[in-house]
């Protein structure tokens, strides 16, 4: 039986331009991909209008390929496919795990934390998915525990979706498909085998795994990148005004980034053009290194019972 070929992907939302710690992430999954032979896919997660800024997507694509990080075919966004994530929501309504929530915000904080079901004698049946003023969300009362390798922590994870945020929304009350749907549909429809992408969206990748399974697609592989944090010991972001990366220092930019994901570059190759310093890079990325030295900070995640278990 002949391997599947790899693909993975970036895929940023438009919300500002990219800074040190999105370059991080970017790396990592481009050198995953190129190290194994595989392809490697831009997506721009374009599906909340509200939170967008103008002229980010082109930004984030000039940085991208001033940083020699080439993506393979056309550019997907996401704001085209409502189509296939409507048809997916329709899907998981037939299997009767949907159902339909309009408990406000100050309603949802009394659990704890988990969502308490409240809402779900409002079963979403039929080609109708719900109404507005409702936000849709999926049953997970009754999912089993998912199981998941990270390849680059070298650990199992052990999630329970029922105390790790319990029913979560797959279409929100102002109508827009929720994250964890359309991220799921689309790394299906992409044929996607490796999602490399930072620590912080770990709890997204059992929801994720849930919906993919529900649906009958394929589950990737997945491997968490540590965040890179601020002088704060904040997440480097865009919403605490994280500087965006400068096209002009693109070879020390990429230098940096390496060091922080432990590949241990050469002093020489600080003063290497992006081809030289890529080439580098490819031929020596080592998952191991990434987090060597390093231990994940759980505690900060809502995933309440994913301690990680042995090495495999």
């Amino acid at each position: 039986m002949v391997a599947e070929a790899y693909t993975g992907r970036f895929a940023p939302s438009p919300t500002g331009p990219l800074h040190f710690g999105s370059l991080v992430t970017a790396l990592a999954s481009f050198l995953d991909a190129r190290a194994h032979h595989g392809r490697w896919l831009l997506r721009i997660e374009d599906i909340d209008p509200p939170r967008e800024v103008h002229g980010a997507a082109a930004t984030i694509a000039r940085q991208l390929d001033a940083h020699g990080l080439h993506w393979d075919g056309e550019i997907l966004y996401q704001s085209r496919r409502e189509a296939l994530y409507r048809d997916a929501l329709l899907r998981l309504a037939a299997s009767g795990l949907l159902f339909l929530c309009d408990c406000s915000r100050d309603r949802l904080r009394r659990p704890g934390g988990n969502y308490d079901g409240a809402c779900r004698h409002r079963i979403l049946t039929g080609s109708d998915p719900g109404g507005s003023g409702f936000s849709v969300r999926i049953r997970t009362s009754d999912a089993p525990e998912i199981l998941f390798t990270d390849c680059l922590l070298g650990r199992t994870a052990s999630i329970n979706l029922g105390d790790a945020g319990g029913d979560f929304v797959l279409r929100r009350r102002d109508g827009l498909f929720a994250y964890q749907l359309a991220v799921a549909v689309d790394d299906a429809a992409q044929n996607i085998t490796h999602v490399v992408r930072g620590h912080d969206l770990l709890e997204s990748t059992p929801r994720q795994m849930f919906l993919l399974r529900e649906l009958g697609m394929p589950v990737p592989i997945y491997g968490h990148v540590p965040v890179v944090l601020d002088a704060a010991g904040r997440k480097l972001s865009k919403q605490n005004h994280a500087p965006e990366l400068d096209p002009r220092d693109a070879a020390d930019n990429l230098y940096r980034a390496l060091t922080w994901l432990g590949q241990n570059p050469p002093q020489e190759a600080a003063n290497a053009s992006i081809t030289e310093l890529l080439g580098w890079a490819r031929q020596h990325w080592s998952r191991q290194a990434v987090w060597h030295g390093r231990a994940p900070n759980i505690t900060e995640s809502t995933i309440t019972s994913r301690q990680y278990g042995k090495k495999v």
